[in-house]
């Protein structure tokens, strides 16, 4: 069963931006559940070389990761940045401790976040914004994509999509301007909408028909924290079929089940990364796939 092996950001404007279709998120840098300094920082900014030393060209990071810890190391492992490197983040939220998510998505807030994150990242323009919603906001959706937009056009944005969204939301979105990828839950064990610490995770599965309809790349997060599928153990039939583990059948099973899926599992171990771009190079058959389901 073959599969993409790249995949492109805003193909269908002047500026698309063709990836290896794998990247690498950020939040695991951090010391705990993406708050702060990371306990080994040596081993952080090995892990981040890594990347462009592999080949791969998508990194997924957020200001309000660490505080602005992982912005930091991006900057301090890769500036001057690798011509095809694509830095994503996202603005939304905002916090103040390791369990204290608040909104910061009125259109100042928003300004103020991209204005940080170019700071910190040493850009003139970011290449990927995704406007992460969060369920239960007074600001309404759209007066923050109106601002996102808007932020796009002033030059500080090159493409722009949204995170944790609904159908309603990427419904609203798309029919306010071009949408270039979505960043929802989603994995083996996990696809759909839950929730969290009292709090409502938006999951990939609801949106995927309108993301393929469009052709808008989707960019699953928490894949390998949600790869347990309860009471099933399909993922370990195939990996030992083949010989390698489950890590690596978790993030294959995400490379087959759709060309627009990107994957961005996140590690702040070394030899976990170097595991799991071996993913890459899985080729699971028809029947494997309608094995795992």
């Amino acid at each position: 069963m073959s599969i993409s092996k790249t995949i492109t950001i805003g193909a269908n404007t002047d500026e698309p931006l063709t990836i290896k279709r794998f990247g690498y998120g950020t939040m695991r840098l951090t010391a705990e559940h993406g708050w702060g300094e990371p306990k080994d920082k040596d081993e952080a900014l090995k892990v981040l070389k890594a990347t462009i030393e592999n080949g791969i060209s998508f990194i997924d990071t957020a200001d309000f990761y660490g505080e602005d810890v992982t912005n930091r190391l991006i900057a301090e492992a890769l500036y001057p940045y690798a011509d095809d490197l694509l830095l994503c983040t996202k603005v939304g939220p905002a916090r103040t401790s390791l369990r204290d998510w608040h909104f910061f998505d009125k259109p100042e807030n928003l300004r103020t976040s991209i204005e940080k994150n170019l700071a910190t990242l040493k850009l003139e323009r970011i290449p990927l914004v995704h406007f992460r919603y969060m369920p239960g906001s007074p600001t309404p959706f759209e007066a923050s994509m109106e601002e996102m937009f808007k932020l796009q056009q002033e030059g500080k944005i090159l493409h722009l999509g949204v995170s944790c969204v609904g159908v309603q939301e990427l419904t609203k979105a798309l029919n306010m301007g071009n949408i270039a990828s979505v960043e929802n839950a989603f994995g083996y064990g996990q696809r759909t909408t839950f929730q969290m610490h009292g709090v409502e995770v938006r999951g990939l599965q609801e949106v995927m028909d309108i993301c393929i309809d469009n052709k808008i790349p989707m960019v699953p997060y928490w894949s390998l924290q949600n790869a347990k599928a309860e009471g099933e153990d399909k993922i370990a039939v195939i990996a030992k079929k083949y010989n390698t583990s489950e890590t690596i059948i978790n993030l294959a099973w995400l490379l087959h089940y759709n060309d627009l899926i990107l994957p961005i599992p996140g590690t702040s171990k070394l030899k976990h990364f170097e595991e799991n771009i071996k993913a890459l190079d899985v080729n699971l058959t028809q029947e494997d796939m309608q094995f795992l389901g």
